[in-house]
């Protein structure tokens, strides 16, 4: 299938990782101190690493795409020293499908109340969020992946409580929450960021749009990411 593809030229590449923390998909890699497409089935094409490269080494090309190889890809990495954990850890999410295992567990009984929603505000979807909403003003913000909802069950209490939460996908969101964020925090007071994200290589856009954000607004306000994994639990740092 013939699409685009990036193509990197390694006499002008410093390696300075800048187009790897860029790209969404985890398509790049540094190895030997290069930059690198891991295999073309990772990348979408769309050059989202073009701008971040000061050197100018890469381009986008269209061209016959390989086919997704796992093997082949484990092994590039293996002879060039990089460890590789038991899944890869670069690749669109859906190379890493599975199944998680959990114990039945019998449904509440009738009766029992269900935890009380945290939300404060309505929407809360990055892309419709309004910058001059009012309850941005002096806030604690939360900025979460979609999915995390979903892989971690108490993110209501843990992460949500006392906070503006707005979510996003940068792998299916058309839009550019570097923006928005950055007008909503020059609009506003807002006293902390905590990004909470999937252990998946795309997330990495949310984190990418909310450094891009501080540092477009100026202004040092704390900080923090936390990852969720896939089978629905917190990170270790």
């Amino acid at each position: 299938m013939i699409r685009k593809i990036v193509r990197i030229d390694r006499e002008k590449c410093d390696g300075c990782g800048l187009c790897v923390e860029a790209c969404h998909e985890g398509a790049l890699q540094l190895i030997n101190g290069k930059a690198e497409l891991v295999s073309e089935s990772y990348c979408d094409g769309l050059g989202a690493c073009l701008p971040e490269c000061p050197a100018g080494a890469i381009t986008i090309e269209e061209r016959e795409a390989d086919a997704f190889d796992e093997e082949s890809v484990k092994k590039h990495m293996a002879e060039h020293q990089k460890p590789v954990a038991e899944k890869l850890a670069c690749g669109c999410p859906g190379a890493q499908a599975r199944a998680i295992e959990r114990k039945e567990t019998a449904a509440p009984a009738q009766g029992f109340a269900p935890a009380a929603s945290q939300l404060r505000q309505w929407p809360c979807q990055i892309k419709l969020a309004p910058v001059n909403a009012p309850y941005f003003d002096h806030a604690h913000l939360l900025v979460a992946a979609d999915c995390t909802a979903y892989a971690y069950a108490n993110v209501h209490n843990e992460f949500m409580r006392n906070k503006i939460t707005l979510i996003g996908c940068p792998k299916l969101d058309n839009v550019d929450y570097a923006e928005k964020l950055t007008g909503i925090l020059q609009a506003h007071e807002i006293k902390s960021f905590t990004v909470l994200r999937m252990e998946v290589p795309c997330c990495g856009g949310i984190v990418n749009a909310v450094k891009q954000a501080l540092t477009n607004s100026g202004k040092m306000i704390p900080w923090r990411v936390v990852t969720v994994t896939t089978d629905g639990r917190i990170a270790e740092d």
